[in-house]
């Protein structure tokens, strides 16, 4: 058996790290960890329960209201279990087909995210424009469409580079510092990953930069049509329809940017701030250090 069979065998799982320094108080590291997932994911289900009974919520905007709770819900259980599994039963290790299925998950639902959004400022920017229209434009067929197309335009993009990380060798370090994350699991990998840090550049700018260029474009259409209304009022009242998707970006994007600058000018910092700004974000912040 040659040595790169041998550590691909060798390698059938990783290891996560937790927060070293902390193992002591490992076991109540992870109650607010749990607080904040159950108060996103009881959120999250007090917004999806609300918009399913009150009819007058069956509109395009809360209908990609619902959507996003979904894949915010989605990404918060893809990544809750590893949490749970290293603090309170010290199961560090994950087997590699495992973590590539979390890996997988977790990315699909931050593009998810990032797209719902997308359609968000869209749905806003078409309202606000052309409001007389906005009925007959996004009826309920195309928000479905809208929302069968983001399910198929990400969920396919990932098996791409997924399928390689089996074939990798590893010869170095087998130790991840939090959930399955494609850019920190191939910078273990000792093979040539170069077709994975290009293709997952193309990810990044295709799916997060088209993204962020469409919110801004919708946003610059947006404040003008709002600047052709002649009352204060009137200009008010439009603005506030988007108060929702803003805070949601926000919510979405703040983060992100953090832990981007924290691994960009911070990387010596204590460990604790890198992973504790890491699982509410998941993999999104961490995709921008490609950039």
């Amino acid at each position: 058996m040659t040595s790169s069979n041998l550590s691909i065998e060798q390698l059938a799982s990783f290891y996560l790290s937790g927060i070293p320094g902390y193992e002591d108080v490992q076991h109540f590291i992870p109650i607010p960890f749990c607080v904040f997932y159950l108060i996103g994911i009881g959120g999250n289900c007090t917004v999806l329960h609300i918009i399913h009974t009150d009819k007058s919520l069956h509109e395009p905007m809360y209908c990609f209201l619902a959507m996003l709770s979904l894949t915010d819900m989605g990404m918060s259980i893809s990544t809750l279990p590893t949490v749970l599994r290293i603090f309170w039963f010290d199961a560090k290790e994950i087997e590699m087909n495992t973590c590539i299925a979390q890996m997988y998950f977790i990315h699909t639902f931050s593009l998810m995210e990032s797209a719902v959004l997308l359609a968000m400022a869209f749905d806003r920017c078409v309202a606000i424009s052309d409001p007389l229209r906005y009925s007959s434009k996004l009826i309920p067929q195309c928000v479905v469409c809208i929302g069968v197309f983001i399910i198929i335009r990400c969920s396919t993009v990932l098996p791409v580079v997924l399928v390689r990380i089996p074939t990798f060798s590893f010869c170095d370090s087998h130790v991840l510092s939090h959930s399955c994350l494609h850019q920190d699991v191939i910078l273990l990998a000792c093979s040539d990953i170069s077709f994975s840090v290009l293709y997952g550049l193309f990810v990044v700018a295709f799916y997060w930069g088209v993204a962020s260029l469409g919110i801004f474009l919708s946003y610059a259409f947006i404040l003008h049509s709002v600047l052709r209304i002649a009352s204060r009022g009137g200009k008010l009242k439009a603005l506030s329809t988007c108060v929702s998707h803003i805070c949601a970006m926000l919510i979405l994007y703040v983060p992100m940017i953090g832990l981007s600058l924290v691994h960009r000018f911070a990387k010596h910092s204590s460990s604790i701030i890198h992973i504790t700004m890491a699982e509410p974000v998941s993999s999104t912040g961490s995709q921008l250090n490609y950039l």
